[in-house]
């Protein structure tokens, strides 16, 4: 007797971004050297020269590295199979970019935060000349709190890629339709139901989020902006009797 395939059962949205996400990662690592696809996909802030509307999309397609995808790739096939089997096709497609979008920006609200409290370090003429030149700036700067200029541009022209945010929606959805379905994890190998794994990884997030500093390549507030999202679109579903 043969035994089936794991991925007989995989549902055809999660085929497709699975297929999407490696075919991009492939990409960029076929073309690092001639074509800058992170570069021109990835989410830029909008006062970026990068910056184009529709990478709002396109960045949750971006990887930055094998872990990067696998570990986003296994959490799309592990728990977003279930959720469209229980959604259907169409709606788990528009809560999934939903949240990837609704993660976005939040990234870049927090990303304006940041911004405004670093340009109220700095006077009007730095500040015109840094948004003038960009990364040029720091030449035509002289005796000006040069820490402060470095983390502004790098502030505005840090690019975020990965489909975490939408990932962390999935999570959260499943946390909320299964709650008390028992989950395995991996270190330390003990059993958690899904509502407080979810719990205990939004806390980490908001913790990691708060605690983070310049330098961290980790967007832990995109990761809770797309459970933020995922949560009202969810509740938004079950007071309209969508399922």
């Amino acid at each position: 007797m043969f035994r089936s395939s794991p991925f007989a059962n995989i549902t055809p949205i999660v085929k497709n971004l699975l297929i999407i996400n490696v075919l991009i990662f492939l990409a960029q690592k076929a073309f690092a050297n001639t074509l800058n696809i992170t570069g021109l996909f990835a989410l830029h802030y909008p006062a970026s020269e990068s910056f184009f509307s529709f990478q709002l999309i396109t960045y949750m397609f971006l990887h930055a590295d094998f872990g990067h995808i696998f570990f986003n790739m296994f959490a799309v096939f592990m728990f977003g199979t279930l959720l469209e089997k229980v959604w259907g096709s169409k709606r788990f497609l528009t809560y999934y970019l939903v949240t990837g979008i609704g993660a976005g920006l939040i990234q870049y609200l927090v990303a304006y935060l940041s911004i405004k409290n670093l340009e109220s370090q700095l006077t009007f003429e730095e500040i015109r000349i840094i948004y003038s030149h960009n990364y040029s700036a720091l030449n035509n700067l002289a005796n000006v709190n040069v820490p402060i200029v470095k983390e502004l541009i790098a502030t505005i022209n840090t690019p975020t890629i990965g489909a975490s945010g939408a990932v962390f929606g999935i999570l959260l959805a499943f946390g909320m339709l299964f709650p008390n379905t028992q989950l395995m994890l991996l270190f330390p190998p003990i059993p958690i139901r899904a509502k407080y794994f979810v719990i205990i990884y939004g806390v980490m997030e908001l913790f990691m989020g708060v605690a983070s500093r310049p330098g961290d390549n980790v967007a832990h507030w995109a990761h809770l902006g797309g459970m933020l999202f995922g949560f009202f679109m969810i509740r938004y579903w079950r007071k309209k009797g969508i399922y």
